[in-house]
């Protein structure tokens, strides 16, 4: 006789095991036709799942975030469907729900184009409104493979083969069709909706192994409307037109290239931008009381090993071998385990704690080519790292301070609000559960401390301890994971960092690496498809153009561009041979904030006309409030502060 306990607190009993799907029923009809799935005592299941025991109940309907997760992977079942029905003998792989869509990758002996995409779409269409019922099934490992070796299915058969002994195989159809699968599952394939559509086809290596065949992967996107899905929609249009990589062209502020493939040509520009945002954090983090440090680039693989990163990370390291010393060094793909080499330096003190060690380390790490994406994922990129080695009873204090300070340089350069995800312990990782309990508790009571609401990520942790990971949106509406603070009490221990403590006895610090912006590279990038490249004043590479309408005004020019240079403004002169209409168009193509143009009026009475980016109106002023106007405008957020 289960009972049932429900959200609001309720208990319902029954004589004898019951489906979800009765339960739901039992509640009323409204809940027996929204409900889609359901958790049980915490873990997603399908609603044909018996209850056979007392448990807790919360029914998943189509506005809860989980049922867009789960439309997503029944769409990539209903694709995989449509595609062998129209393509007979294409095997199916994996097709596993992403971030806003789905794919799923095919072997075909000839790749799929967006061409394909009508008919496929369609099919999916019949299928869904065929309405047919998910259905669950487990099966004997060797009747499984068996199964799928007779269709012709080998990728299938390898899956199942690679799972462990103990793992049950579990197989769902959907009418005729049966694909290999964990679930769960809706129930049935109309409830996947027709908010769906079908983006676009990349290759894909079986298993991501270069080694092995090349697939045709096919992504899609699913949401739970129209209205949803046009939204989605509108943000890729609007995605496309701030793509950093056409953006950061026309303003000539980078290139890649295959000579250096994942590491970026700054250029001029560029490298005032980067240097304008570095100068701002270098300023932040003196304030808060960070001491900036350097380390080397090439680093003894005994480093690696004895702070683990070896272990977990050697497939992502840059190696080089030198011969006369029989040594293997690596590139630094993270800074950690050099900034505890420092801190172990001579004797340290309690009395030195916290000590905040900040660097701007250049780090390298091997990413796949296909991963690559302009100057957002790279294999060269410059991390605004720092670890805070401080006491247990510290970890709140910092956490506090931390997140103010994180809160306020995301404000400067725009971003109003963020949120929070903590990331608990991962199944392979460093250091005892009694380690990882007390690493998770202390994070936990600083954020309530601090004030910080967190939503969990389940065992998304790094390898030597628990994180959070802070969250910014954009002026589009899309999320990106740029900060993290991590607990640490592993690191210190494996790399024998200690400090003197109050007692005389020797103490084990924590580890709390924390990054803000994340890397540079990727940050920058973030920040030209937030403003579209029309940067704010202080940030803008270039942020006046001087243009004469005359050349009688040429002289003039000269200047008002010594007068804005002298105010530390970043100015060009455009004195060409052209039409003024000429001239605006291309500085403002080049996303110049200011205008500043010149006729022979303004040259006899010392003014000058200012246009503004985007904007039609002139505002028409002496030289020198032009001067203190800009100059205002053009100081960094935490320098105006102090005035």
């Amino acid at each position: 006789m289960p009972a049932i306990t429900l959200p609001d607190g309720s208990v319902r009993h029954f004589d004898a095991p019951v489906t979800g799907a009765t339960v739901a029923a039992s509640i009323g009809p409204g809940l027996a036709k929204a409900a889609l799935a359901m958790k049980l005592d915490g873990r997603l299941v399908d609603l044909s799942t018996e209850i056979a025991a007392d448990a807790q109940v919360v029914f998943i309907t189509r506005r809860d975030d989980t049922a867009l997760e789960m439309i997503r992977h029944d769409c990539a079942h209903v694709l995989a469907e449509a595609v062998q029905a129209l393509y007979p003998g294409t095997q199916v792989t994996i097709g596993p729900s992403i971030e806003n869509g789905f794919y799923y990758d095919f072997a075909r002996n000839e790749p799929f184009t967006t061409a394909d995409f009508e008919a496929i779409e369609a099919k999916m269409r019949e299928i869904i409104a065929r309405n047919a019922p998910f259905v669950r099934s487990e099966q004997d490992r060797n009747a499984a493979i068996a199964f799928f070796e007779a269709k012709g299915e080998r990728f299938k058969a390898e899956l199942i083969r690679d799972l462990p002994e103990s793992e049950t195989i579990t197989f769902y159809s959907q009418g005729d069709w049966i694909d290999l699968c964990r679930g769960p599952h809706m129930r049935s394939t109309g409830d996947v909706g027709t908010a769906f559509k079908l983006m676009k086809v990349a290759g894909a290596y079986w298993r991501g192994d270069h080694r092995n065949p090349m697939l045709s992967r096919i992504y899609g996107t699913a949401w739970r409307d129209q209205k949803e899905l046009d939204a989605h929609l509108r943000m890729l249009e609007e995605a496309e037109k701030r793509d950093h990589r056409r953006i950061g062209k026309e303003m000539g502020l980078f290139h890649m290239q295959e000579e250096a493939t994942g590491s970026v040509f700054w250029h001029p520009k560029g490298w005032k931008l980067y240097r304008t945002a570095e100068s701002y954090m270098r300023r932040r983090l003196e304030q808060n009381g960070y001491e900036e440090v350097k380390t080397p680039q090439l680093v003894d693989r005994a480093l690696w090993e004895a702070s683990g990163h070896w272990e977990k990370y050697r497939e992502n390291m840059f190696q080089a071998q030198v011969a006369d010393e029989d040594k293997t060094l690596a590139l630094k793909p993270m800074n950690c385990p050099c900034h505890v080499l420092i801190f172990r330096q001579g004797l340290r003190s309690y009395r030195e704690l916290p000590l905040r060690m900040a660097e701007f380390g250049a780090c390298h790490r091997y990413e796949p080519s296909g991963a690559l994406h302009g100057i957002m994922r790279v294999r060269a990129f410059t991390q605004d790292d720092a670890h805070i080695f401080c006491t247990e009873g510290q970890i709140a204090e910092e956490t506090v301070r931390f997140v103010a300070l994180l809160d306020s340089i995301y404000k400067d350069f725009g971003f109003e609000s963020f949120r929070v995800k903590f990331s608990d312990r991962p199944e392979k990782r460093a250091g005892t559960d009694e380690v990882w309990d007390r690493a998770e508790g202390a994070l936990k009571e600083a954020c309530a401390i601090a004030g910080v609401e967190y939503e969990l990520n389940p065992g998304e942790g790094a390898f030597y301890g628990p994180k959070l990971e802070f969250v910014l949106r954009d002026a589009i509406g899309r999320d990106w994971q740029c900060g993290t603070l991590q607990v640490d009490f592993v690191l210190p221990e494996r790399l024998d960092a200690e400090y003197v403590g109050e007692d005389g006895n020797r103490h084990r610090p924590v580890m709390l690496h924390r990054a803000i912006l994340g890397s540079f590279e990727r940050f920058l990038g973030i920040l030209i498809e937030q403003y579209a490249g029309r940067f704010p004043l202080w940030l803008a590479p270039v942020q006046v153009a001087i243009a004469t309408i005359v050349s009688d005004a040429d002289g003039y020019a000269a200047e008002v561009a010594a007068a804005f240079k002298a105010a530390g403004l970043a100015v060009i002169t455009d004195t060409e041979n052209a039409k003024i209409q000429a001239k605006i168009r291309r500085h403002s193509v080049d996303h110049v904030p200011v205008i500043a143009i010149l006729g022979r009026k303004e040259a006899e009475n010392g003014m000058v006309v200012l246009r503004r980016l985007g904007v039609e109106a002139q505002e028409t002023i002496t030289l020198e409030d032009a001067v203190k106007l800009l100059a205002a405008e053009a100081t960094p957020p935490d320098l105006a502060r102090l005035k």
